[in-house]
């Protein structure tokens, strides 16, 4: 692998992009002396804001946070047009509207690279029951998931960005375990020194909250069958974060540990 950067100057923009994850990355192309630049979510549905933004890019990080792919197509072709390379982050398993951006970069002829990953900040919903009753309420206490810290991601994401090497990659990133939800509630619990218990509920009743949280539909469908298929079939950690950053992957009890003051 090489370390030769694509370009020494040009800045790196971050749209649609998660804030955890995206923070890290722009603290991180900081440290190696590449500029960042950040833009609304919305510009993704402004061709013309989204096409100022990009000039003088060299590459770009791409989320896509809204519930269908609508104006994904016109976003897509904005950015072949105007920048070198695009990383996009995608969860685990990307389903709509993720795999239809997927097969449009792909189409669009632009250097891409897929990030695949469920990030440890999604621990992050369980602080407020946590904080209060020290009990969490939630579907599939046994799922292994796999999850992977925001700053691995956020490194390997600024190694596709400023490297040579990663163009139609699709890395699958986790952590170097696989705990259970409700083993994770647990070490959370362990890390704040509160006692903390998982408290399982029917698929339904987990569906209606995550509705009325606000989430669409279709997605909070695709977070539970995740889920459910992680019960059955736990998918193997990776290497990949060590491949590609030379570090090993982060531990839950690692994050858990720096993050505890917001389960307190």
């Amino acid at each position: 692998m090489t370390d030769r950067r694509v370009d020494e100057v040009a800045p790196v923009l971050a749209v649609g992009a998660s804030g955890t994850v995206g923070r890290h990355v722009g603290l991180q192309l900081a440290a190696t002396g590449v500029r960042a630049r950040t833009l609304t979510p919305r510009a993704l549905l402004d061709p013309q804001s989204l096409e100022a933004a990009a000039q003088g890019v060299g590459a770009v990080l791409l989320g896509w946070p809204f519930p269908t792919a609508e104006g994904a197509a016109e976003a897509v072709g904005v950015l072949a047009r105007e920048v070198g390379r695009v990383v996009f982050l995608a969860s685990a398993r990307p389903g709509p509207p993720e795999g239809e951006i997927e097969a449009m970069l792909a189409g669009s002829g632009v250097r891409h690279t897929v990030l695949r990953a469920h990030g440890f900040a999604a621990a992050l919903q369980w602080a407020e029951e946590i904080r209060g009753g020290g009990v969490v309420r939630g579907y599939g206490g046994a799922a292994r998931l796999n999850p992977v810290d925001e700053r691995d991601v956020a490194a390997v994401a600024v190694r596709a960005l400023v490297e040579d090497g990663h163009d139609g990659a699709r890395y699958v990133l986790t952590g170097p375990e696989s705990p259970t939800q409700a083993e994770q509630v647990g070490i959370i619990g362990r890390a704040a020194g509160r006692r903390v218990t998982w408290e399982e509920i029917p698929r339904e009743s987990a569906r209606r909250r995550l509705c009325a949280a606000g989430r669409p539909p279709a997605a909070v469908d695709g977070i539970l069958d995740l889920v459910q298929a992680r019960i059955a079939a736990p998918e193997p950690a990776t290497t990949t974060v060590q491949d590609l950053t030379g570090h090993p992957a982060r531990s839950f009890r690692a994050w858990a540990a720096d993050h505890a003051a917001l389960f307190r």
